[in-house]
């Protein structure tokens, strides 16, 4: 009997099925995981049960290998619950695609369970430096979302080598040999937990180091997961179309939040007794619906162009990348603007701290700001590339 056919790994169907069902139990322990400024531990043994941190791990280890739609399926689902449960097993997979990057030595390591949990940091900081045998890492990294429930953390940092020039490469950490600064108290996505770490002479096998060109390309140094098609995409492109379903899961979100209370709101200082009888009501529910779906449509050709290319082998043009990124962008501003529309729809009380659309504001506000979903940014990066000029990014 293969993996996938055993009664201990269900169908990636079954594991989208079973995520649906746990939303309203996922979204319960939402206002726990924000005051708390973490995943609550309830929420992420749920999600191990589900297969949900096995989706991005090679087939060998008990792993999917998804593609990046049924990503957005899962992640759309996890929006729906908690916004920031759902960015932080996003980072996950992400992570632990990266990982798929190392050699095979490194991943018989880190993916020794198959609830692994690789947390991630992209942004390069701190230093690596030679020694015998290895590395030795210093340095400190922030936003690493999700670093409290994590095995291993995958970071980026700069090698210093004698008579040689810095060089950008990513690391694969054990989280026992890094401290946890908590340092994350913020207005938005409280409860990814996305706090700071850092490491001190911490040493590193030679294996454990990738330049940080074989990440990007991807020139993966992986023989065994080579011939994968899930290891074919650009990093960032990979990393685009796991997360794009977050934001319309939290628009579908606001949604379910204001179609629950609407039944018993009247609009005060008006004779409406029933909030659903106004034609003002009509016409920001309906748009904010619209927007949803045309998101959603964003969110879904990201992933079918990513899932395309990595299956024909092709290579990317500047033009499908940055439309990817400019997929990510629009899926983001209209989610928002969604949200944005039923939050405005829901009368004084939705501002207390109980009723989820507050959450989901906060939330999707706090994505919004982060530099590969910002909207502004990502169609100026398309809209160079069809005017011809190159991308003022590396980001692609």
């Amino acid at each position: 009997m293969s993996i996938t056919e055993s009664k201990y790994h269900p169908t990636l169907d079954q594991l989208t099925s079973s995520v649906s069902a746990l939303v309203p139990t996922l979204r319960e322990k939402a206002a726990w995981s924000e005051e708390h400024r973490r995943i609550h531990d309830d929420s992420i043994q749920s999600l191990a049960e589900a297969g949900v941190f096995s989706l991005r791990m090679p087939l060998r280890y008990g792993g999917y290998e998804s593609d990046t739609r049924t990503l957005v399926d899962v992640s759309i689902e996890l929006g729906r619950a908690d916004g920031a449960l759902a960015w932080t097993m996003s980072t996950y997979w992400i992570a632990s695609w990266i990982v798929g990057l190392f050699p095979d030595v490194v991943q018989d390591e880190v993916f020794s369970s198959p609830d692994t949990r690789v947390c991630g940091a992209v942004n390069p900081s701190g230093t690596v430096v030679p020694t015998d045998g290895g590395f030795v890492l210093n340095g400190a990294w922030h936003f690493v979302s999700g670093a409290q429930h994590a095995n291993w953390q995958e970071l980026a940092t700069i090698l210093l080598r004698p008579g040689a020039q810095p060089e950008p490469v990513i690391v694969v950490v054990p989280m026992s040999s890094l401290e946890i600064v908590d340092d994350w108290n913020t207005s938005g996505m409280a409860a990814s937990g996305s706090v700071t770490t850092t490491a001190k002479d911490v040493f590193l096998p030679e294996t454990h180091l990738i330049p940080m060109g074989a990440a990007i390309q991807p020139k993966g140094i992986s023989e065994l997961n080579a011939a994968s098609t899930m290891w074919r995409s650009p990093t960032i492109l990979a990393g685009s179309a796991a997360t794009v379903g977050i934001l319309v899961g939290m628009a579908k979100a606001a949604r379910d939040s204001f179609f629950e209370r609407m039944p018993s709101r009247p609009i005060t200082y008006t004779d409406y007794e029933h909030q659903a009888e106004a034609p003002v009501t009509h016409i920001l529910v309906a748009t904010a619906v619209m927007k949803t779906e045309q998101a959603e449509y964003h969110a879904y050709h990201a992933a079918a162009l990513v899932d395309a290319k990595a299956a024909s082998g092709e290579e990317w043009t500047v033009e499908e990348r940055a439309r990817v990124r400019a997929d990510e962008g629009w899926a983001t501003r209209l989610s928002k603007e969604a949200v944005d529309l039923f939050a405005s729809a829901s009368g004084a009380h939705s501002i207390f701290k109980h009723e989820p659309i507050q959450r989901i504001v906060r939330d999707i506000q706090a994505i919004s700001v982060h530099p590969m979903f910002n909207p502004d940014t990502n169609t100026e990066t398309y809209g160079r590339v069809l005017c011809g000029l190159p991308p003022n990014t590396m980001f692609i």
